[in-house]
């Protein structure tokens, strides 16, 4: 069986004509393991999957693996690089900047590579945001940090005034860790750069802690955000063992996407009901969650709910709709609307409960990264480094079928990942529970 595949191009500053200095590992004899721009990994690894494409005759997509190249584009003792933190908080962020300055300086040989503060207004003269000097001993210290030494900010920017800035200060690459917004700020950067015709490359590291950045299989401080999220479902679990027709209520991040709350729920097996954006469920109703709520109560004394933060939002449809700086919708709280119903239904019934609600978002977002995390940002940051070295620019580092790889930019931005209400994942948590669909059809 042939199949037929198609490669997914890296956009590249031109052909990389200088010897890479990676002559060595740490010094020693063991020559460097570059990577040739020919090794791609297929974007699908199912055998059905794969038949399925050869019975239609579909194309399937392969991607550059990412890692050090024998020959690079940019001559490191003239190079200057930048640094950018965008959007929310999140494990990692340190960690990823961390690598990126020790593989540049130490590797490479890079001495300017500079930090620009407070995400995109940085760039910005108006906003008067000094630069940072990133070098090894700044960045040494900083693993066991949360939040981001650079500091972060939301919403657009001026792309010309951000191109401007670059070009005043020589800049040759530009790595832009953030989320979604961030990566289409990046994608409309590389664009004004080449309309200049400027050689500068630009690198995106995706960043969000609900792992929903598409054709990436994993993001970090996703590992870390579920690990903390099960110590609060062990609290909430307490809680609610503890007194007569106890409830504890955990909401987690997760704007349009549950894999948190549902990867943390098969972690800490104490969750009754799992709420997440990707999959409907009614509050009243003889099927609804209330109803649900009510019968678990009756059999076992006490239940544990772990809601996403974008879950149940058709209950806000009245409420109008508001947006942050970055254009996002500002969810409603889908958490305190709960907590009020619960309330509400049990005291109208004559029945008492005890409701513990716990909200540990903005904890997790500024803690550091868990061992699992950091090791993840570790890879990311020095594959960024490889990539834009090599003069390859309009792409991100991503994690796919258990490779690193390149991804054009273009093929992720305005995309989103979602839990498959009939995958394994999701399918799973129904098992765990025990929930059923919560809807009042009593249908999956």
């Amino acid at each position: 069986m042939e199949l037929t595949t198609a490669k997914a191009e890296i956009a590249s500053l031109g052909e990389a004509k200088i010897q890479s200095p990676l002559g060595g590992i740490s010094g020693t004899a063991e020559p460097q393991s570059f990577v040739d721009d020919k090794a791609q990994i297929l974007s699908v690894i199912q055998t059905a999957e794969i038949l399925r494409a050869h019975a239609s005759n579909e194309t399937i997509r392969s991607l550059e693996l990412a890692g050090a190249r024998k020959k690079v584009y940019f001559d490191p003792s003239k190079l200057r690089c930048a640094l950018v933190t965008c959007g929310g908080l999140c494990p990692g962020l340190n960690d990823i900047i961390r690598a990126i300055v020790l593989e540049l300086y130490y590797h490479y040989g890079v001495r300017n590579i500079y930090g620009i503060r407070y995400g995109l207004e940085g760039f910005i003269p108006e906003y008067g945001h000094d630069w940072l000097d990133l070098t090894p001993s700044m960045v040494s210290g900083i693993l066991d940090m949360g939040g981001s030494i650079l500091g972060s900010s939301r919403g657009a920017q001026d792309i010309e005034a951000i191109v401007d800035c670059l070009e005043r200060l020589n800049i040759g690459i530009l790595f832009m860790i953030g989320g979604d917004g961030t990566l289409k700020a990046a994608h409309k950067i590389t664009a004004a750069v080449a309309e200049r015709k400027l050689k500068i490359s630009v690198i995106g590291i995706p960043k969000t802690i609900d792992n929903d950045i598409y054709m990436v299989s994993r993001s970090f401080g996703f590992d870390t955000a579920v690990e903390v999220s099960t110590q609060a479902i062990i609290g909430a679990h307490n809680e609610a063992r503890g007194y007569p027709n106890g409830i504890g209520l955990i909401k987690l991040m997760g704007r349009h996407s549950g894999f948190i709350a549902a990867t943390a729920s098969l972690a800490q097996q104490d969750v009754n009901f799992v709420l997440i954006p990707e999959v409907d469920f009614d509050l009243k109703g003889d099927c609804g969650l209330l109803a649900a709520l009510e019968n678990r109560l009756a059999e076992r004394g006490h239940a544990v709910i772990v809601a996403a933060e974008g879950a149940g939002q058709k209950f806000f449809a009245d409420a109008g709709l508001e947006t942050d700086a970055s254009g996002n919708i500002r969810l409603k709280d889908i958490g305190l609307y709960l907590k009020e119903q619960i309330k509400a239904y049990f005291d109208a019934k004559g029945v008492k409960t005890t409701l513990k609600y716990i909200d540990p978002s903005y904890m997790i977002r500024s803690l550091p990264a868990n061992a699992n995390d950091s090791v993840f940002c570790g890879f990311l940051g020095r594959d960024a480094v490889h990539a834009g070295i090599a003069g390859k620019t309009d792409m991100i580092i991503g994690h796919w079928n258990n490779h690193f790889v390149h991804i054009p930019m273009k093929l992720s931005v305005g995309q989103r990942k979602q839990v498959n209400p009939r995958g394994k994942l999701w399918t799973t948590v129904l098992e765990s529970t025990g929930q059923g669909s919560l809807r009042n059809s009593c249908s999956f």
